[in-house]
């Protein structure tokens, strides 16, 4: 063991430290294949201070243009005030939104945003305007290279621009995908009336706000027009469909809280409440907000989200001593109401769907009562589960908890490589013991009564509600061949037909491990895709060796750790808002097997290699 001794610290400057722990400051790393990739987060830290001048009365457009990933951002607010330009972009925990008389209710509130943006590119250029003034610095991973000042800029409007490429030391090799960008535009439109964004010539303005994203994101017709209400620093909008679970999207300050947080469940409580009281009659919650669809948008004054990324509110006020939970529900209680009495037609149609929900859930809790054996037993002695020892629902240590992954492996000879290698603290694993059942087929009480779904249910927590997951990232970690794949299939049907809110929330991924090993005596290189083994050919040569993994149990555990570390690969599931899943699982899991063999057969690509 080396010594420990004064010699052993060290410190780093402001972008060193950035650059070495890029994921305390931007999360995720990523390659662009997720929306929560740090590419994003860079560019929403600078478009997140864009937004803020637009919140405070300045500037109603944002440019935003994206080429040869070099991204440009112009905002036409107040401008940074010249003299502290470089500070703005270079010195930690300094900005102007620590005054609340300067930025109220804005997202960007730590004074890092900006500098780990600086810091993560090879080329960072800012350039503030200010009455025909101007002044600008440009920096190489958070260096300053160049500064100065322009007294003739007469023809430009007040404003910040930014231009950076973000450092492939950093983040490897990435891509932007504009879908996703065009889905953070959109968001950020909804939530700001009047707002217009453009991306590369294509503008987004929205003229009904969340009324508009509802109406866009919902995947069926709703049972009535969706209620949308409208107070001060809140609006929300709400309606029913009849898709499982609840879809509900919650922003603050403008910022998509992915995950929640205390306005999302104040928002919960608060609207099953009101429509109890209305109705008058104790209706359960579940049966309330059983396939609710809507969003909620709140301003405080202090945001305290619970990661630089501020995907979850963890704020209990908004601001003085008022409390998100009482604001949100004084709100609802008063303009619901009101909503209900005027539109009883409105009314009615809510208070049948709760009673469709309720019979649905007592049907379900009589199946559940005859398998309250089977679950006790899997409570007590599940056998398919290595389990972690810090868990997604551990309060009292959520940094950790965030890190909580489950594997779904189909068989034990899978399950037990990544258990020799896996993280004990936070990554479990589950062992499926073949197929699992094609619940779109079957009724509720086959389903029900299945044992492997039993388990998988009890591992994860998830049988009543969302709010005890045991996991942040559930894991399907199947072989990349024909059985593999339908298994895939099979658990992606149970987890859209019953807990769809598990993919809403963005908890359900699918594991990416490599098809081939191409080596010689010195290098090895893991390969995802035919073009990337032909690559590793071309790159060794002569001498070389491939090896096809068909299967997980084929990968040894020294090799698998290098597959479920750090360098994880990992696609999220995700539910587009042009996808119809009722349709979709009808299709793909249901009886129609003529039409399915002639869709294969009209689509089937077939590469033939000849030998001329």
């Amino acid at each position: 063991m080396s010594d420990y001794t004064k010699d052993s610290f060290a410190t780093l400057e402001w972008n060193e430290h950035i650059r070495q722990r890029p994921g305390m400051y931007i999360g995720h790393i990523g390659d662009g294949s997720s929306p929560d990739d740090g590419l994003y987060v860079l560019m929403k830290e600078v478009i997140d201070n864009a937004i803020d001048e637009f919140a405070m009365g300045n500037g109603d457009t944002i440019d935003i243009s994206i080429e040869d990933d070099m991204v440009s951002i112009r905002d036409y607010g107040r401008g940074i005030p010249l003299e502290r330009v470089v500070d703005a972009a270079s010195k930690m925990m300094t900005g102007a939104k620590f005054d609340n008389e300067t930025f109220q209710k804005s997202v960007g509130l730590n004074g890092v945003g900006l500098k780990a943006v600086n810091a993560t590119s090879d080329y960072f250029y800012i350039e503030s305007f200010r009455n025909g003034k101007s002044y600008y610095a440009s920096f190489h991973a958070g260096y300053l290279e160049k500064e100065g000042k322009n007294d003739s800029v007469k023809s430009e409007k007040n404003g910040t621009f930014v231009k950076y490429h973000a450092d492939k030391e950093v983040f490897k090799d990435y891509i932007y995908n504009m879908d996703y960008i065009s889905e953070m535009l959109k968001n950020y439109s909804y939530l700001n009336h009047g707002l217009t964004l453009i991306l590369n010539g294509e503008k987004f303005k929205s003229e009904n706000g969340l009324l508009d994203l509802v109406n866009e994101h919902i995947s069926e017709e709703p049972l009535y027009p969706p209620i949308h209400l409208i107070g001060d620093d809140i609006e929300i909008v709400l309606t029913h469909g009849n898709e499982t679970g609840e879809d509900i999207a919650s922003f603050v300050n403008g910022q998509n809280t992915s995950q929640g947080g205390t306005h999302l469940s104040s928002f919960r409580e608060a609207v099953a409440k009101e429509i109890k009281e209305f109705l008058k009659k104790d209706y359960d919650s579940q049966d309330i907000r059983h396939s609710m669809v809507g969003a909620i948008s709140i301003r405080v004054q202090e945001p305290e989200f619970d990661n630089q990324t501020k995907t979850k509110l963890g704020s209990k006020y908004v601001e003085n001593d008022v409390t998100v939970h009482s604001f949100v529900n004084y709100f609802i209680k008063d303009a619901l109401d009101n909503y209900l009495h005027i539109h009883t037609d409105i009314a009615e149609i809510i208070e049948k769907k709760v009673k469709d929900s309720q019979r649905e859930r007592k049907a379900i809790n009589n199946i559940k009562k005859a398998t309250k054996d089977k679950v006790k037993k899997a409570n007590l002695c599940n056998k398919k589960l290595r389990d972690c020892r810090i868990h997604y629902c551990d309060k009292k240590r959520k940094e950790l908890g965030e890190k909580s992954s489950i594997f779904i492996t189909e068989g034990d000879s899978a399950s037990g490589s990544i258990t020799k290698i896996r993280d004990v603290n936070t990554q479990a694993v589950f062992s499926l013991k073949g197929k699992p059942l094609n619940c779109y087929i079957k009724d509720n009480k086959a389903v029900y009564n299945n044992e492997e779904f039993i388990l998988l249910k009890t591992a994860l927590n998830i049988d009543e509600d969302m709010e005890n997951l045991r996991y942040n990232h559930v894991i399907i970690a199947t072989d990349a061949d024909v059985d593999g794949m339908h298994i895939r299939l099979l658990l992606l049907t149970f987890f859209l037909k019953y807990y769809p809110e598990l993919i809403r929330l963005e908890h359900l991924f699918i594991l990416q491990t490599p098809l081939f090993r191409v080596r010689n005596k010195k290098e090895t290189l893991y390969c995802y895709s035919e073009e990337e083994k032909e690559d590793a050919i071309k790159h060794f040569g002569k001498n070389h060796e491939i090896t096809r993994f068909k299967g997980l149990g084929e990968i040894s555990h020294n090799e698998f750790k290098v597959f479920i570390g750090e360098d994880i690969k990992l696609d999220p599931v995700r539910i587009s808002p042009d996808d119809n899943i009722p349709n979709l699982l009808e299709f793909y899991m249901g009886t129609n097997t003529p039409y399915r063999q002639d869709f294969i057969r009209n689509n089937l690509r077939s590469d033939v290699i000849t030998d001329m």
